[in-house]
C-alpha cells in the first residue's frame, strides 16, 4: 500500500451491490477490492428474507467466516446436503473453501441477517438446484 492509501468509510445505503449472488441470500460488500483499495479481502453482509434460502452454492478457493447479526439460520452441506450445523444471533461460522452448502433462513417470519468475510474476494459459484423436500427441517414460504 502506498502512502496515499487512506482508511476509507462504506456508508449506510453506499455499499457495493455488484456482487456474487445465490437466489434467496443477498450479499451487498462494504469493503472489497470492488469499491476500496482492498487487495486481500471481502467483508459484508448477507440477509435472507423471511424463510428464504440460497441456491446450492460454494465459494471456491476462498475461506468463510460470518457472524449472526439477527436471525435463525442453517446451512447444509453434504451428500444430499443431509448434514446441517444451525446458527443464531451472536455465532460465527467458518465454511471451508470448495464446499458445496445452502444457507437457510430457519423463520418464516424474521429477517436472517450476518455479516460474511472472505479471502480475497466474494466468489459464488451456483450449483444445480435442489427440491426443498431433501433440506431436512425447511419450510419454503408461500410463494
Amino acid at each position: 500500500m502506498t502512502a496515499s492509501v487512506k482508511p476509507i468509510v462504506t456508508r449506510k445505503d453506499q455499499e457495493h451491490t455488484g456482487t456474487g449472488q445465490s437466489g434467496g441470500a443477498k450479499r451487498i460488500s462494504g469493503v472489497s477490492p470492488q469499491h476500496t483499495p482492498a487487495t486481500k479481502i471481502w467483508f459484508g453482509k448477507v440477509s435472507n428474507e423471511p424463510g428464504y434460502r440460497s441456491l446450492p452454492h460454494h465459494h471456491g478457493e476462498a475461506e468463510t467466516g460470518g457472524y449472526v447479526l439477527k436471525g435463525k439460520g442453517r446451512i447444509y452441506w453434504g451428500e444430499n446436503y443431509e448434514e446441517f450445523i444451525d446458527m443464531a444471533e451472536g455465532d460465527f461460522v467458518f465454511v471451508p473453501p470448495m464446499m458445496p452448502h445452502v444457507e437457510v433462513n430457519m423463520s418464516t417470519t424474521e429477517e436472517l441477517v450476518w455479516m460474511t468475510c472472505r479471502t480475497p474476494d466474494n466468489i459464488v459459484v451456483n450449483l444445480e438446484d435442489v427440491p426443498d423436500e431433501i433440506l431436512v427441517g425447511y419450510v419454503a414460504p408461500a410463494r
